[in-house]
């Protein structure tokens, strides 16, 4: 019998091959200087496709130079960029493999500093970052406007370079997030209070790229549905802005959580117990039963076993990895022919290395061959 998670399921009028996302992770692998993309990228991304992952999303990609999060981020920015991003998304198609590939899009907003973007960094509201230091400065009514338009710009700047979709980041504390959240949403114009409001943004940014790309391109999202802050966005609140994206066309829907004050973001350290993988689950599968679309969960899935529970009890559509990845880009098919029942992946957060991600028990490992 073939499981489920082998089974194609529909993003818009795509067909995913399987339920296997590879969850956006930042690589910092391209030029810091303008954000183009490298032949380290290409290589990352064709083993990902030689290994058969359905969905493979990419690193955040900022949409304004203002948004830039991280060092070597990789960047959608401007049309100069478009082929670069070309070469990627043809990297993946090319291996003849059936992955798709989205660009994630992103603005950091209040979760970067003036010597990565050059500037104060903006937010809908200047809400102190504690850990970070960084005071943000309000967005205007005309900036938000302004800001729409680059979310837009981008996303059609990956229809020319022939990726499948984008989703957009609005999930972490990044600025989507922040203007979502009402820890960090406190304007008492159009663009805050109620969580029609704060979301209003992404709706706009939805409706934008569907004029600009047509119905052919779909828009999914990475969402929070807590901010793990007292006075952050609520379960309650993300299922009713859910359900109103999906009102104006969102095709799928990715749940995570935390921000980079709360102490606790979505890239948890440390194994848990097969019983507690996926720890942002439980809230994906509370939205998806608002919804049509289909839902991704993530949070420290490594067994097979498990995430074929969450897929065939209905809690989720698709599952969404990212270090699982990083330590072995050919998961999926060692799933597949039954060679792997979990992935040897420690969660011990090292991959996450400035110079290019890496898994150090790969490294450790070639060293003492």
């Amino acid at each position: 019998m073939v499981s489920c998670l082998f089974t194609p399921i529909n993003i818009g009028r795509l067909t995913v091959r399987n339920r296997f996302v590879r969850s956006a992770t930042h690589d910092y692998l391209a030029d810091d200087r303008t954000g183009v993309v490298t032949p380290a990228q290409l290589e990352l991304y064709g083993r990902l496709a030689d290994g058969q992952i359905g969905l493979i999303i990419t690193g955040h990609a900022y949409v304004h130079l203002s948004g830039k999060a991280s060092p070597r981020q990789i960047a959608a920015d401007d049309d100069q960029k478009i082929p670069g991003l070309r070469k990627l998304a043809a990297t993946v198609h090319q291996t003849g493999s059936g992955s798709l590939i989205f660009l994630q899009i992103s603005h950091a907003g209040r979760q970067t500093k003036p010597g990565l973007c050059g500037r104060q960094p903006v937010a809908p509201s200047a809400v102190l970052d504690p850990k970070s230091g960084v005071l943000p400065r309000e967005l205007s009514p005309d900036e938000i406007d302004e800001l729409i338009a680059w979310f837009i710009k981008a996303a059609l700047r990956a229809r020319e370079a022939d990726f499948d979709g984008v989703q957009l980041h609005a999930g972490h504390g990044y600025l989507l997030s922040s203007f979502i959240s009402p820890h960090t949403n406190r304007r008492l114009d159009s663009w805050g209070g109620n969580w029609e409001n704060r979301s209003r943004i992404i709706r706009e940014i939805i409706r934008g790229i569907a004029r600009a790309c047509g119905p052919d391109f779909p828009v999914i999202i990475k969402m929070n549905a807590t901010d793990h802050l007292a006075g952050g966005i609520t379960l309650e609140e993300a299922t009713n802005i859910a359900r109103s994206l999906e009102e104006v066309g969102l095709a799928a829907i990715e749940i995570s959580g935390g921000m980079n004050e709360a102490g606790l973001g979505s890239v948890w350290p440390g194994l848990r117990p097969e019983e507690e993988e996926g720890y942002f689950v439980p809230l994906a599968a509370a939205i998806k039963k608002a919804l049509r679309i289909p839902v991704m969960g993530l949070g420290g899935i490594r067994t097979f076993r498990s995430a074929e529970k969450m897929v065939s009890g209905g809690q989720v559509d698709l599952i969404s990895m990212s270090r699982p990845f990083i330590n072995q880009p050919d998961l999926v098919r060692g799933f597949q022919a039954g060679k792997i029942e979990k992935s040897p992946c420690l969660s011990c957060n090292k991959c996450f290395y400035p110079r290019g991600i890496r898994c150090v028990q790969k490294s450790v490992s070639r060293q003492s061959v």
